[in-house]
């Protein structure tokens, strides 16, 4: 960024900052825009769509039946949503959107989110619960929906994941480094877990060596829930948008460093 001198503005295609040093962008005078809740559909949509898998078994159930075995249908280890309690970690443009597909599925829907008032996560179609931990022993799957913070960073590591219900069911589509991996592992071997759906992991691209990769229980993705055509599309115009607000010398909608409006007269 220091070297730089007439850059003005970043903008983020997405909603995730953890790629841009905004301290660094802020002491420079440079503005950073991104485009939140551009993608919050299509990951909304991918969450689900891992949830389902993980409670279907799919990836085992698609092994068995390219390879010829149909014994899976005389095994009845499937399970139905409808009933079931969801919780959601971060209720925010995403996990509102998960709560609603869930409760379209007849599930109970809960929510852990320590800056959105109850009243408005009931509004958001959850019933608000006040510590994380109460939440991890209520549900019977859980879904991260967070940012990457010093505060999330190994939110759910073995001392959580020992607090949920054995045979519970686990799905992070927001950043790898939410989760350990390594307990994760361990919980999905020993049956504390059933399932994981993940489309983020702690390092990527994720090595191939990765022992999550050999268990028939996790379903993979490559950090693609919010690659969709729309939501290409709907984070290009909204960060162009936001963009040529500052090169106009107007405050942006979303202006990830508010602390450097308004800017200096003339480019550095």
């Amino acid at each position: 960024l220091a070297a730089c001198p007439r850059l003005r503005v970043i903008g983020r295609h997405g909603a995730g900052l953890d790629t841009v040093d905004i301290p660094a962008a802020t002491r420079l005078g440079i503005a950073v825009v991104h485009a939140p809740g551009s993608n919050a559909q299509a990951v909304a949509e991918h969450a689900l769509m891992l949830i389902l898998a993980c409670a279907k078994r799919a990836r085992a159930i698609d092994k068995k039946t390219r390879s010829g075995d149909w014994s899976a249908r005389h095994v009845v280890e499937n399970i139905e949503l409808g009933g079931r309690t969801l919780g959601i970690v971060g209720i925010g443009n995403i996990g509102r959107r998960v709560a609603r597909f869930a409760g379209a599925l007849g599930m109970r829907v809960l929510a852990y989110d320590p800056y959105v008032p109850p009243d408005e996560v009931r509004r958001r179609g959850a019933e608000p619960v006040a510590a994380l931990d109460t939440l991890l022993g209520e549900v019977d799957v859980l879904t991260c929906h967070t940012p990457l913070t010093a505060e999330t960073r190994h939110m759910i590591d073995e001392k959580t994941l020992a607090l949920m219900k054995p045979g519970a069911i686990f799905v992070n589509t927001s950043r790898g480094p939410v989760q350990s991996e390594p307990a994760l592992f361990q919980a999905l071997v020993t049956g504390r877990l059933a399932a994981a759906g993940l489309d983020v992991f702690e390092q990527e691209p994720s090595p191939l060596d990765n022992p999550l990769f050999n268990l028939d229980n996790v379903v993979c993705s490559t950090h693609i829930a919010g690659v969709t055509q729309e939501a290409h599309r709907t984070a290009g115009f909204q960060v162009i948008d936001e963009m040529l607000r500052v090169l106009h010398g107007e405050r942006p909608h979303v202006l990830a460093n508010p602390d450097v409006w308004p800017r200096p007269a003339s480019p550095r």
